[in-house]
């Protein structure tokens, strides 16, 4: 069997070296031979109105969110992890939260974000505000819609914030969601793999109110209670995901924040003493085989 891992050209986040690294290792282990290929346009593209793709694989391991490429190979009959779908529904935030609603799947109140396609115009005027604080609440969180490590998130305490933000990113995809405070700097890291959940880890930031590792959040390995178990492996279902991180709001009624559908393990992995990249490279070859 042989498998291609796409990344995206330009990361350079060594976690991201070594999640491939750590899938490479885990693949071998397997007798799965694989290479490591830049997404840089060449793999998959349109000439002369017909599909040409340059993989030769029995699978592609995802590791991009650019959705172009990722419909191409799955044109070409590449089957992709996670697939193509999948992946465009988690990176978009808001998208996620559209897709999982109506689906019994308690997440922190939402509201699409306005977009603006005139840089030069004035956005978010005080009616807007007022609605924005009376649906939501202050404080409120604002989210660009693409974004990773927590970048990309901004808590805004008033309006005058919130108003300065929006300036900010008016012409981006973004979202307001209701800030949760009982889960203020804290949350739990769910990893998810072909449906069930293999591992959690609680995160804690005591100088953010983001949780992410990335940004100075402490973890530690943790038992994940079934109701939030279930939580994360029917919204996996749902996004039809065969690997993700879900990301939950510790309230008194636990409440799905995000879904990361290229999610580091590393830290789970350390925290947890669970060996995530062996189950998903397994979950893979298991998927190809059943296929053939």
């Amino acid at each position: 069997m042989k498998g291609v891992i796409l990344v995206n050209p330009y990361d350079g986040y060594p976690v991201q070296k070594r999640k491939v690294l750590r899938m490479r290792e885990e693949f071998a282990r397997l007798g799965v031979k694989t290479e490591t290929v830049a997404n840089d346009g060449f793999a998959v593209y349109v000439k002369n109105g017909e599909t040409v793709c340059n993989i030769s694989a029995d699978f592609v391991l995802y590791f991009d969110k650019e959705r172009i490429a990722a419909r191409l190979l799955e044109k070409a009959g590449m089957r992709l992890f996670n697939r193509a779908a999948a992946t465009e529904i988690c990176d978009d935030k808001m998208l996620t939260h559209v897709t999982l609603a109506d689906c019994g799947i308690p997440m922190p109140d939402s509201v699409a974000g306005p977009l603006c396609y005139n840089p030069e115009a004035v956005v978010a005027n005080d009616e807007y505000l007022r609605k924005a604080a009376q649906t939501l609440g202050m404080p409120v969180v604002v989210k660009e819609c693409h974004g990773s490590f927590g970048e990309q998130v901004y808590l805004c305490k008033d309006e005058s914030e919130l108003k300065t933000v929006l300036e900010r990113v008016k012409t981006k995809p973004c979202l307001l969601q209701r800030y949760e405070a009982q889960s203020g700097g804290k949350d739990m890291r769910v990893i998810v793999i072909g449906g069930k959940v293999v591992c959690g880890m609680l995160r804690e930031n005591d100088v953010d109110f983001r949780s992410n590792a990335a940004l100075g959040g402490k973890c530690k390995g943790a038992d994940v209670p079934r109701e939030i178990a279930d939580l994360c492996e029917k919204a996996a279902n749902i996004i039809g995901l065969d690997f993700c991180g879900a990301d939950v709001l510790l309230t008194d009624e636990p409440k799905l924040c995000e879904v990361n559908s290229n999610a580091m393990f590393e830290m789970a992995e350390k925290v947890t003493g669970v060996n995530v990249a062996r189950a998903y490279a397994q979950h893979i070859v298991k998927c190809v085989l059943s296929h053939r």
